[in-house]
């Protein structure tokens, strides 16, 4: 059975681990993994813009011995001149994996249903699985294990970034403060609550949505935030965005009601003044560049595990 990474929840706990072990070691020792991928090829299909996501996967597809292709969506959008089912059973003819970051969850899972290969899911508006994956890795390698720690999530909690946080917390027992303003489109879809509740059933995690930033910091392992300006995003926004936002902005006093200990992580880009101060953000408890190189260690484990080479 083909296996995709479409949401983070999609990996078991073991799994997840697995694969966060397999970055680590790759990260150690990237030459001995050098063809572990040889003749085979992604296709990388992209509808949004990308910084980090493209130069990752198509470096760490390279460095596996394989080759990626970038083909961007935006002028050809996927379902319009052709279907995304036919599109899906063509590609699955001529590559060995293929990587979306699109618009709308409904094209990914269209194209993971009708792929007869793996599909990696590069950022849709319900899920951003290889950057939480690359988070917990940089946790892992901050904090030496993954068990019970406390994450605080601050801002835009309508997002893809917050909802994969928000499973892989639940998946693996920790507590987390998601700290939003109260307006619907601020907050988690009540479809994203309800998975996590159930998640949380069996590792007795404590996920929950609060108003109040100093709260949500309190005892926290990990202070995270992300753009209050994603991608897509009308320019006409921004100010009503950042009056909502505010509140929640990652400041000194929020970081020193965390564990001393606390690490501050954006998945990037960042905006200064925005979601966090410059103090924060290029402060000694910031691991966000850390966070980011870890996108190619983890990618490649992904791409590993998902082509069945552990």
């Amino acid at each position: 059975m083909v296996r995709n990474l479409l949401k983070i929840s999609d990996f078991t706990k073991s799994e997840c681990l697995k694969i966060i072990n397999k970055a680590i070691e790759i990260k150690k020792n990237p030459k001995k993994y050098n063809k572990m991928l040889e003749g085979e090829t992604l296709l990388m299909l992209f509808e949004k813009p990308s910084l980090r996501t493209r130069i990752s996967f198509e470096t760490g597809m390279q460095q596996l011995g394989g080759h990626a292709i970038f083909y961007s969506i935006k002028d050809s959008p996927l379902g319009i001149k052709e279907n995304i089912s036919d599109t899906a059973k063509v590609a699955s003819r001529f590559v060995n994996l293929i990587a979306a970051r699109v618009y709308k969850r409904q094209d990914i899972w269209d194209l993971a249903k009708y792929s007869d290969v793996p599909v990696i899911n590069m950022l849709d508006d319900f899920a951003h699985p290889c950057q939480i994956l690359g988070d917990f890795q940089t946790i892992r390698e901050k904090k030496g294990s993954l068990e019970k720690k406390k994450l605080a999530y601050f801002g835009d909690a309508h997002n893809n970034v917050t909802y994969d946080l928000m499973r892989m917390c639940a998946i693996f027992g920790w507590k987390m403060d998601v700290a939003c303003p109260s307006a619907p489109e601020y907050s988690p879809e009540q479809t994203i609550l309800n998975e996590v509740t159930e998640l949380s059933k069996n590792t007795g995690a404590e996920v929950k949505v609060i108003h109040n930033g100093l709260d949500a910091a309190k005892s926290a392992d990990v202070i995270y935030t992300d753009s209050w300006m994603s991608y897509g995003i009308p320019k006409d926004q921004e100010e009503v965005r950042k009056k909502a936002f505010m509140p929640f902005q990652v400041t000194p006093s929020i970081m020193k009601v965390a564990k001393s200990d606390a690490v501050f992580m954006n998945c990037l880009p960042a905006m200064r003044g925005y979601e966090q101060t410059a103090e924060v953000i290029d402060g000694p408890q910031s691991i966000v560049f850390d966070e980011a190189e870890n996108r190619l260690h983890i990618q490649k484990a992904i791409m590993l595990f998902l082509r069945d080479k552990f």
